[in-house]
C-alpha cells in the first residue's frame, strides 16, 4: 500500500515581513470551500474581509477544481487553524529541486546540453568527404540525423499502434519547466500551454527554459519525423503545464497545475519531478483529479534510495522507475513499496528547444585505423561545426606539471579525468597552445562535463570520451603509433537525457495508448492495465522494479478485451 502523506498539515508560520509569502489554504470539506469561496473571493462577508486586510493578506486564486485558495500573506496564517477557521489546512509554499538530467548541475538554455550520439555515418565516409572538401549532404547532417529512441522498442509502442490509434483522441497534460510549442516534433499536437510560475522569460510565458519539458513532452507524444524519431503516442495531444522554474517547482503551482487539468478535461498528467516531501496539498489535487477520472503518473526520483519521492507515492499516482538498453535497473532509480512499475530511463534521445542541444561526432584513427566513438561535449565547449582534425598528445591527469616542456601547437590534449577540475585541464592545456581537448573518464562509462558557471565559451572545443577509448588510445601512443581525433560539433533539437523523469513520460505514452483504446477505463483500471501486463523482471526482492517493465502491446490488447 502507497504512503497516504510524509507530511500532514503542513502549517504557515512566519514573522511579518516585507514580502509576502505564498500559502494553499485547503478546506477540508467542499461546504467549508463554498463558506470560504463566498467570503474571500466573492467578498459576501465583511468580517472575512477585514480579517484580510487586518492580516495584510489577499486571496490570489480560488481553485475550484481541487477546492483550495492560494492566499498571500506577510502575516502568520497558523492562527486560522485555531480560529476562525477550524476545519482548513493552511499549508506555506514549498520547492521541489529542479527537474534536470542526470549528472548535470547548473545547464541553462543559454548553455549548451552535453550530448551523447553514436556517429549518424561512418568515420571513413566523413573523412573522404572532409579531404575532398565535398559537401555532407542534409540527410547526414547530425542535427537532422536522430534517429528512433531505443525506448519506443522496448516498451513495444509499435506493436500497440494500430489497436489503439497511436494514441489519437487522447489528451496528456505534461507538467514540468515548459515546452517548445514550436519544436517541428510537437507543434502539430501541441494544444496549450499556461505558466504556473514567476518565471515570464523567453518567447512566451510557458516557454521551457530548462530544456526538461520538452524532452519529457516529446517522448509522450512527438510526431513521427522523417528521420524516425517518434513519440511513444504520436497523435496525442499535448498540454503544457509550467510548474517549474530555475527555483524550483512550487507544491502552489503544481496544485494550480491539477487544477487547470482537471478544467481542461485532460486524460492523462505526467509529473516527472518531485522530491522527499509530501504536500499536502498536492495530495489532495492528486485525488481531486482521480474522481475527474484523469490518470496521474509520475517519476519515482533520482537519488537511488529505497524509497519513492513525492507525489509519485501517493496511492492514486503511478510511480515509475528507470532501467538502461539492457533492461537493468538505473543505479540512480529510487525504489520501495511504492514503485508501480519501470521504463526506459537512461540515455533517453528526446527533443530539446531548438537549437540548444548540441551534438559531436568524434572519430580517432591510431595508424591507418579509423572507428567512431561515443562521446559528450562540454558545457562552455567552442563550437566546431566545420571539424578540425589533430593528432593527440597525452598530457596525464592535465596537471600544470604535467606540462612541463610541452609544446601541443598544431595538436590536442589527451587528458584522464580526476584530481582537478576540468576548467583547469583545460585552462592549462590552453596555454600548452593545445587546439583542442580529449578527456577521458576514469571509470566505466561516459560523464557530463562543464568548463564554467557563468556560460563562457572555452576558446577550443572540448569532448568527454569512454575510460575503454582513453585507454586504447594511451596503450597505441605509449607504442609509438600516431593517433589523432576528427571532431566536429554542432547545435541540434535533440539530445540525451538521463532519470526517472526519462521513464515516466514512457508510461504516460503507453497509457495514452490504452485510454485511446479503451475510453471507459477508470484511472484505477488504467493502472491495473498496465501493472497487470508489465514484463516481470528480477531480482525484485526489495520491489526495485514494481511490477516490471511496461508493455504496450500486452496493455491495449487488455484494454480492448474490457470494452
Amino acid at each position: 500500500m502507497k504512503t497516504a502523506l510524509l507530511v500532514g498539515i503542513v502549517t504557515a508560520g512566519i514573522a511579518s515581513s516585507a514580502f509576502a509569502a505564498r500559502y494553499l489554504v485547503i478546506p477540508k470539506n467542499e461546504q467549508t470551500f463554498s463558506q470560504m469561496h463566498s467570503q474571500w473571493v466573492l467578498g459576501t462577508s465583511q468580517k472575512a474581509q477585514s480579517l484580510l486586510k487586518n492580516q495584510d493578506t489577499q486571496v490570489v486564486e480560488s481553485l475550484e477544481a481541487v477546492g483550495a485558495l492560494v492566499v498571500e500573506s506577510k502575516a502568520n496564517l497558523e492562527t486560522l487553524n485555531r480560529s476562525t477557521y477550524s476545519s482548513v489546512y493552511i499549508e506555506k509554499e514549498i520547492f521541489h529541486k529542479v527537474p534536470r538530467p542526470i549528472e548535470f548541475s547548473n545547464h541553462e538554455l543559454t548553455k549548451p546540453w552535453s550530448y551523447s550520439l553514436d556517429a549518424a555515418f561512418t568515420a571513413d565516409t566523413l573523412k573522404k568527404k572532409r579531404r575532398k572538401k565535398e559537401a555532407v549532404p542534409v540527410e547526414e547532417t547530425m542535427a537532422t540525423s536522430f534517429k528512433r529512441p531505443w525506448g519506443i522498442e522496448h516498451v513495444r509502442a509499435e506493436e500497440a499502434w494500430a489497436l489503439s490509434k497511436q494514441g489519437d483522441g487522447v489528451r496528456v497534460l505534461v507538467l514540468d519547466t515548459g515546452i517548445d510549442k514550436d519544436h517541428p516534433a510537437l507543434k502539430d499536437n501541441f494544444e496549450a500551454g499556461k505558466n504556473f510560475t514567476s518565471e515570464t522569460t523567453g518567447p512566451y510565458e510557458f516557454a521551457d527554459g530548462e530544456g526538461h519539458g520538452t524532452h519529457v513532452a516529446a517522448t509522450v507524444g512527438a510526431i513521427e519525423l522523417a528521420s524516425g524519431f517518434v513519440g511513444v503516442a504520436p497523435k496525442a495531444r499535448l498540454l503544457s503545464g509550467k510548474v517549474c522554474s530555475s527555483e524550483g517547482c512550487s507544491n502552489i503551482g503544481v496544485v494550480q497545475g491539477i487544477n487547470w487539468g482537471i478544467l481542461q478535461k485532460v486524460d492523462i498528467i505526467n509529473m516527472s519531478l518531485g522530491g522527499p516531501i509530501g504536500s499536502q496539498g498536492e495530495r489532495l489535487a492528486t485525488e481531486k483529479a482521480e474522481k475527474a477520472g484523469i490518470m496521474i503518473i509520475a517519476a519515482s526520483g533520482n537519488d537511488g534510495e529505497p524509497r519513492v519521492s513525492f507525489p509519485a507515492a501517493f496511492s492514486t499516482v503511478l510511480a515509475v522507475g528507470a532501467v538502461d538498453a539492457q533492461t537493468l535497473k538505473a543505479d540512480f532509480s529510487q525504489w520501495g513499496p511504492e514503485l508501480d512499475i519501470v521504463a526506459p530511463g537512461v540515455e533517453v534521445g528526446s527533443a530539446v528547444p531548438v537549437g540548444s542541444g548540441r551534438l559531436a561526432q568524434v572519430y580517432v584513427t591510431i595508424g591507418s585505423q579509423s572507428q567512431a566513438v561515443k562521446n559528450n561535449v562540454f558545457m562552455g565547449s567552442k563550437e566546431m561545426p566545420q571539424g578540425f582534425e589533430r593528432e593527440l598528445m597525452f598530457v596525464g591527469l592535465g596537471k600544470s606539471s604535467d606540462f612541463q616542456g610541452v609544446n601541443l601547437r598544431g595538436k590536442m590534449a589527451l587528458i584522464e579525468r580526476g584530481e582537478i577540475t576540468f576548467a583547469e585541464k583545460v585552462q592549462n592545456a590552453i596555454a600548452a597552445n593545445a587546439e583542442g581537448v580529449v578527456i577521458f573518464n576514469n571509470q566505466a562509462g561516459l560523464f557530463n562535463g562543464s568548463l564554467s558557471e557563468d556560460g563562457q565559451t572555452s576558446a577550443v572545443a572540448v569532448i568527454a570520451i569512454e575510460k575503454a577509448t582513453g585507454d586504447k588510445l594511451v596503450a597505441a601512443l605509449k607504442t609509438g603509433e600516431t593517433v589523432s581525433a576528427d571532431v566536429k560539433t554542432e547545435r541540434s533539437d535533440y539530445a540525451d537525457f538521463s532519470g526517472t523523469s526519462m521513464a515516466s513520460p514512457h508510461v504516460a505514452g503507453v497509457a495514452a495508448l490504452v485510454k485511446a483504446t479503451n475510453s471507459a477505463l477508470t484511472p484505477a483500471q488504467m493502472r491495473d492495465v498496465l501493472k497487470t501486463t508489465a514484463k516481470p523482471l528480477t531480482p525484485n526482492n526489495e520491489n526495485q522494479f514494481g511490477s516490471g517493465l511496461v508493455d504496450a502491446e500486452k496493455a491495449v490488447t487488455k484494454a480492448s478485451e474490457l470494452r
